[in-house]
């Protein structure tokens, strides 16, 4: 399959409350764009990819004021109540389109400091891959586990232990099917690598940079903008 096409979903439908705003937090100001500009030109604009599936609130009054409304390689579809619904409307959507072996990388809105370079990296050792690839970093700091009133009980070995970052690329045929099934069986799923997983399948993890970072946070637009001056003068 080596001719197979990649296509990018990105699910934007969640009103990131956590982050204390009206705003959504795909939509927040980051270094003189919205976050979701950010994200979309890290990908919509690789060459190796052939178009992106945006699942966004049916409501959303948002979305049309951004750079990107009109461009036509996007495709917006209705997002669901959950990351994993938005996710499954979008492969349903791609499926009229798309063959069940084409690869599909999903990658959350809000990471908007993705570097071209993890792209590839993702893009050739996944594409390798029977089942594909997750961009992470593997953890170095020291992990403890607590009970309920944050006691100490054990100290966490750390060995083969990731911190799994977006995009994360499958087979469309492959995801559908296993996020499906997931879901039907009321397993919770907080990536899609998980729902590969619960199918009996091991994706391989990629190697990615920390700057990678999800923006949950009021303090994590700071972080964000830091990353993403230091790219510009790397």
């Amino acid at each position: 399959m080596t001719d197979a096409n990649r296509w990018v979903v990105i699910p934007a439908a969640g009103k990131g409350r956590r982050m204390g705003s009206e705003l959504p937090k795909q939509y927040l100001p980051l270094c003189n764009r919205m976050v979701i500009e950010h994200t979309l030109e890290r990908l919509l604009l690789h060459p190796g990819i052939d178009g992106v599936y945006l699942a966004l609130d049916p409501r959303d009054p948002h979305w049309e004021t951004t750079e990107y409304a009109g461009h036509p390689d996007i495709v917006r579809v209705s997002g669901g109540d959950e990351r994993a619904h938005s996710v499954l409307n979008a492969l349903e959507a791609l499926q009229q389109r798309a063959d069940p072996g084409d690869w599909v990388l999903v990658h959350d809105a809000a990471r908007p400091c993705v570097r071209r370079s993890d792209i590839d990296l993702l893009i050739s050792e996944a594409g390798k891959h029977p089942v594909g690839g997750v961009l992470g970093v593997a953890l170095h700091d020291t992990l403890k586990r607590t009970d309920e009133s944050n006691h100490i009980e054990a100290t966490v070995d750390r060995r083969g232990l990731w911190r799994a970052f977006t995009p994360q690329m499958f087979r469309l045929g492959e995801l559908f099917e296993a996020l499906s099934q997931a879901l039907a069986a009321g397993v919770v799923v907080t990536d899609e690598a998980s729902a590969i997983e619960w199918a009996g399948l091991r994706p391989r993890m990629v190697p990615g940079h920390a700057d990678n970072i999800k923006i949950t946070q009021a303090e994590d637009l700071e972080l964000a903008s830091f990353f993403l001056q230091r790219q510009l003068e790397n």
